[in-house]
């Protein structure tokens, strides 16, 4: 059946960002998820092109087939039909750390150019301006997971030269530094924002930017970016999302709890 893609307008851009991250989920793959978008991506993906995916909740759940959508990773509704309900010690250290995640998904206050990403503190150590939540799973995930997908904001303050604090590691300092470290996983692969889609050159191990957002412009990608951007000579425009995309989306989270219905 021919797609029928949506026009801009008649999309949200949280909407765009969470088919972009279901995109990024393959069929048959095991998905490391919290909540939020990269839930509702999770779900799109599901629905859609990947119904084999097994989901997993960083509080153990596997594969929930739970009617109302979760507000916490622990959120006992996700019990319902799951596949399984294991413990945080075996959810991180025997599927994560066991390398039975195929990708995971995380958020970041901020990221430099090789991926790293802060989720501890924005400002000096001695006296930051903003505490943020820390870790949690977020360094088992980004260490451990086969590859992973960043979804997050677009802003100069949050797309950085230097971090204020690295908390889970990226690509380090360049090619070859997470094999020395002893990582698993091979690192990020996909960062998803609000203005691009952008992964990482191969050779650099930099952040470079694969695809603007409909209605976006290059220019205006760099102006929001802290840090150099790889950008190739021909950058092409996100895919719209089919209508059949958003009705699921809508189907999914009807009460706008994560992709609030008036938000541009």
């Amino acid at each position: 059946m021919k797609k029928k893609y949506a026009q801009l307008g008649e999309f949200t851009t949280l909407e765009l960002m969470a088919v972009c991250g279901a995109r990024a989920i393959k069929n048959g793959e095991v998905v490391f998820i919290g909540t939020g978008l990269p839930m509702i991506a999770a779900m799109l993906a599901k629905r859609t092109h990947a119904p084999n995916a097994k989901i997993v909740y960083e509080a153990g759940f596997i594969d929930s087939n739970a009617i109302d959508i979760a507000l916490s990773i622990a959120d006992s509704r996700l019990g319902y039909r799951a596949s399984g309900a294991i413990g945080l010690i075996e959810t991180l250290g025997l599927m994560l750390q066991g390398g039975h995640v195929d990708v995971g998904f995380v958020g970041a206050a901020q990221i430099d150019e090789y991926g790293n990403i802060n989720t501890t503190y924005i400002g000096p150590f001695e006296k930051p301006n903003v505490r943020l939540p820390g870790s949690g799973g977020g360094n088992d995930i980004v260490s451990s997971a086969k590859r992973i997908v960043i979804i997050m904001t677009h802003e100069k303050r949050k797309m950085v030269k230097k971090l204020d604090y690295m908390t889970s590691p990226g690509f380090i300092n360049g090619p070859g530094a997470r094999e020395k470290a002893g990582l698993r996983g091979v690192g990020p692969s996909l960062v998803v924002t609000n203005l691009c889609q952008m992964d990482f050159e191969p050779q650099t191990k930099r952040v470079r930017l694969a695809a603007v957002h409909p209605g976006v412009a290059v220019e205006q990608v760099l102006e929001n970016s802290g840090f150099d951007l790889i950008v190739p000579k021909e950058v092409p425009t996100t895919e719209l999302p089919t209508y059949e995309e958003l009705k699921l989306l809508r189907e999914i989270d009807p009460q706008g709890i994560y992709i609030p219905r008036n938000k541009a």
